[in-house]
Parts: structure tokens; sequence; C-alpha cells
């Protein structure tokens, strides 16, 4: 195994995890609008969805895009057109309280996995993560070192941004303070998106 190669590839996954992006804005607005217990799924489903995608991308599903690049590009508008529904929607979320049970609830386990395959981030991440550290070790244990560190990491950031949300709901007690918050967040979710159209 190549030690620096992974350590190199720990810090690159770190960085890339927890700095901001579009699932670790959701979660931040989803653990103040619904705290992190009931955020969980929405974690977990981030968390294994996204490892997976990388165990996909690292067994072969990267050499589809290269041989199809149209898929690409519809992968692209698909996820944008997805995260500005997701922006109007935690612009809109109110605040959770107890007699209230039939509001929306945060996202599910596989609404968060099924994300990851629109979610512009992640496949920079998977792609980036095979190509760059494959000689961490071989073939097919660099795809199961990186499958597990993705799984680690990603829930960990994930956590941490949700734990974030959830310690805000003691200071943000007014709708008024909550409804804003989550349009700033629906603003930078959106501003996450600029990437997208300064490569079209």
């Amino acid at each position: 195994m190549s030690q620096p190669l992974l350590i190199a590839f720990v810090v690159f996954a770190t960085v890339m995890f927890f700095t901001p992006g579009p699932n670790n804005i959701m979660v931040l607005s989803s653990g103040l609008t619904y705290g992190f217990r009931r955020t969980m799924p929405h974690i977990a489903g981030i968390a294994i969805g996204f490892a997976f995608m990388v165990g996909a991308v690292g067994l072969g599903l990267g050499t589809i895009f290269i041989a199809y690049p149209v898929l690409q590009t519809i992968l692209k508008y698909a996820g944008a057109a997805y995260l500005i529904y997701l922006a109007a929607v935690i612009a809109l979320s109110e605040p959770v309280t107890p007699g209230q049970d039939n509001q929306r609830g945060p996202m599910t386990f596989w609404g968060a996995a099924m994300f990851q395959w629109v979610n512009v981030k992640g496949w920079v991440m998977a792609i980036g993560t095979i190509t760059a550290y494959a000689g961490i070790a071989s073939f097919p244990w660099n795809i199961a070192i990186q499958v597990l560190l993705s799984l680690l990491l990603g829930a960990a950031s994930t956590s941490s941004w949700t734990l974030s949300g959830s310690s805000l709901r003691s200071v943000m007690t007014s709708p008024r303070a909550v409804r804003a918050f989550n349009i700033v967040m629906a603003v930078l979710l959106l501003a996450s998106l600029y990437p997208v159209f300064m490569d079209a």
C-alpha cells in the first residue's frame, strides 16, 4: 500500500467532505428545522449512497460517461433542476412544533441516497477520488479502501453539519428567524450550482 498516497487521499477527502456543498447545506437546514434524530435517515442516505457511488465508479461506471458524454450533460442538468427544487423546498420550510405531525418531513434515506447520483459535487468527488488515488493499493483493495473511507468521512461530515444546525434550535426560536435561515441556506444551495453553469 502506498502510505503517502493514502494520506493524500484522506486529506483530499476530508476537505471535500467537510466543506460546504449541497449535502452539507441540506443537513444543516434539516438539523435546524427537524432536529438531529429526524435527520438521521438523511445522513445515512448520503453516507451510504455516496460510498456506493464511489464503488460503482471504481468498478467501471465512469467509463460509460467517457463513451457517452451526453449522459454526463443530462445528469448535470437534471441535478441542477433537482437542486433548484430542493432550494425552494428548504426556503419554504417552517419550523416544526410538537403538535404538527402532518408537516413535510426531512429527506428520506432513499431520497438522500438517490440524490447522490444527481449531485454535481458528488460526481466530481467520486471521479476525482477514483482516478487520482487508484494507486493506494492493488485492485480491488484500492476501491474497497476508498469506499470505506468515503462512508466514514461522509457520515462524520454530515453528522457534524446536522449537529451544527440542531444546536441552533435553542437560539433561533422564532419562525421568522428559522425562515430567514432556511432562505439563506436555499441561496447557498443555488450558489453551489455556479460551477455547473460556468462549465456549460
